[in-house]
Formats: C-alpha cells, structure tokens, sequence
C-alpha cells in the first residue's frame, strides 16, 4: 500500500466514524469484547458488538484528535471529510466511498447502534496498514499502528511459542536482524510477548544482544536476576585466575563474567581492568542494582570488581577465606578505593 492510498483509507475509516444515520442489522451485544491500541485500552461510550460473526466497534473516540474537518449534509445523508489534500465524500448506505476521483468498496457499512456509529474493526484497521492480534482468552481486540512497531532486531532471534527453550516449544522462524517488532509486555527477565506487523506473536528471548528494546522495568528484573543467581554462589571458593566458564571456584571478574554470560547473554572481557572500560561511566549515586563497582587492589589502579545489591551493598569474591560474600561500602575501606563505576546493561 502506497502513502497515499494509507491516506485515503485513513480518510475514509475517519468518515465511516462520524457519520450518522441509521442501518440496521442483527446485532449480540453484551460481547464483553475490549480494544487496545497500541497497548492502551480504548474507551468508547458503549461496548462493541457482534454483527453477522463480525466485531463492530465505535470509534469517533480513535480519531477525534487527527485534525479532520467534517461536514454533514442532512438532506442527502452525506458526509464530507477534508484532511491535508484528500477529499472523501461517503452516504449512508451506499456501496463505496468517493476519495478524489477513486471510488472505494465498502465491504460491511457503518451501522447505526444507539445512536453511535459501528465499524468492522478488523477489516478496516487492517486496510490502514495497521496490525490486529485477537485474544481469545482475555477477549480483547489488539491493535498496532505501523509506527508502535518501534523495536529492532539486532541479532536473528528465534520466535517461538512459549516463552521458553524446551523441546515441546514451537520455533516459528528466526527473526532477521533490522526486522521491526512491537514488545507486548515483559514476561520476566528473559523473554518478551512480541508481535510482527505480519501479525506473527511469540515470544522472543530478552537478552541484549537480540533487540534494541530497552526499559527500567526489564533492567530490574535483569538486576534481579543476575543477584539472585549472585545469591546460589555465597560461599564459593576464591581462587586468583580461575579459569573462565567453570563454577567450583571463581575470582572477582570471572564473578562477574559467569553472571553476565548466564544472566544477559554478555560476553564481558576476562580481567577487571578491561571490563571497567565497558558500558556507561556513572556516579556512585546513580548506581543501581547491577551495576559493577571497580576498586583498586594489589597496587593496580583497578584490580578489584563487585556487583552493586543497592543501599551500599555489593556482592563480590576476594580472599579464600570466605570465597563469595556481601559487604557494605563501608566495610574495610571499600568506599575509599573506589575507582569507577559503570553500567554495562
């Protein structure tokens, strides 16, 4: 669909919502149907219906806001929409509409119900370009507009069925990098409900590296994630240059690196000084759960890296005499040899 037609048919859908008039047809209402769009629940004055198995919604409410100028004359039933250079003209009951010099088939007219006008949602959401998704469980109408579908592909990712990696899991195909998704809700710290504007939905691993999707509500269930995997090591043995990978012993970068790499998918260098070179350089007021503080240790000016647990807390390895543990900032110095701060998800 070219612009224009966009247009045109935007036009003609904003038409089919303030026209009045009266057409009749078998209608069930009580449908207890709802409509989001763009992942906001619409209010409308009243419920939609169901019309010959089709849903009809009224929706003077979508577009009252799109700068249309509208006129109606009452002696023909004959409405007049004029937005920026197209021109539709439409009358009750009639087979088509008139946009310019095009005439556009009407599949199932506006019905008058209450006194409000009713279109077929799916249909004509669907002609605008946009993206319908019906949820039969929750009984809600989703619809996405073409630019909601805000969130890029950065590395091919696998949609699938549910949100997870077992073999009973349906893998519908690999998403392509710079393909453009739209994020449906964070399920928790490792997957997200997406939907393609093909209409495919699925869910999608919520690792960095796969999407540019970005927000502080998945960060702290990252955060929390990556404490409370932390959390199942509290006691392990310290060992200086243990190898990276393996889980009997740990040092205070390959610490990190092993939550990192399970958590988020990262591949953070192996050494404490070369991983305060990644990510974004922030205060120590700033810090949140996550994020890595660097100290100096062993004459280095960075020898020493620990995981923020937030209100001064952090959660680190150093010594073999209690291998993985929690301090406070305040202990043994800490705050006073801290280096740097960085956030690197």
């Amino acid at each position: 669909m070219n612009k224009n037609t966009g247009k045109i048919l935007f036009l003609f859908f904003l038409f089919l919502l303030m026209t009045i008039g009266a057409v009749h047809a078998e209608t069930a209402s009580g449908s207890n149907i709802s409509v989001k769009l763009n992942g906001q629940a619409m209010t409308f004055p009243i419920e939609p219906i169901i019309v010959n198995g089709t849903t009809l919604v009224p929706m003077r409410a979508l577009f009252e806001a799109q700068g249309a100028e509208l006129d109606w004359d009452g002696s023909t039933r004959t409405v007049t929409a004029v937005k920026d250079d197209l021109h539709l003209t439409y009358q009750i009951g009639a087979a088509h509409a008139v946009i310019g010099d095009s005439r556009i088939a009407v599949g199932v007219p506006g019905q008058i119900h209450h006194g409000h006008t009713m279109v077929p949602l799916r249909m004509l959401s669907e002609a605008l370009g946009n993206t319908v998704h019906w949820s039969s469980a929750a009984r809600t109408v989703n619809i996405w507009t073409e630019d909601s579908f805000d969130t890029r592909i950065n590395w091919g990712v696998n949609l699938r069925s549910h949100p997870n990696t077992d073999e009973s899991t349906q893998v519908y195909r690999m998403l392509s990098r710079s393909e453009k998704i739209h994020i449906i809700r964070e399920v928790d710290a490792f997957w997200l409900e997406v939907i393609t504007p093909a209409g495919e939905f699925g869910y999608v691993s919520a690792k960095p590296k796969f999407t540019d999707y970005r927000s502080e509500s998945l960060r702290t269930k990252q955060a929390e994630a990556i404490l409370e995997l932390a959390d199942s090591y509290l006691g392990t043995p310290y060992e200086f240059g243990a190898k990276k990978g393996q889980t009997d012993t740990f040092d205070c970068s390959s610490f990190v690196w092993h939550l990192y790499h399970e958590v988020l998918g990262m591949d953070l260098p192996r050494t404490s000084y070369n991983q305060a070179k990644k990510g974004e350089t922030i205060t120590l007021d700033e810090a949140k759960p996550g994020d890595l503080l660097f100290f100096s240790a062993r004459g280095l000016e960075i020898g020493h890296v620990a995981i923020y647990a937030g209100e001064g807390r952090i959660i680190h390895t150093f010594s073999k005499k209690d291998g993985v543990r929690y301090n406070h900032l305040d202990d043994d110095n800490w705050r006073e040899r801290l280096v740097t701060v960085q956030r690197v998800f």
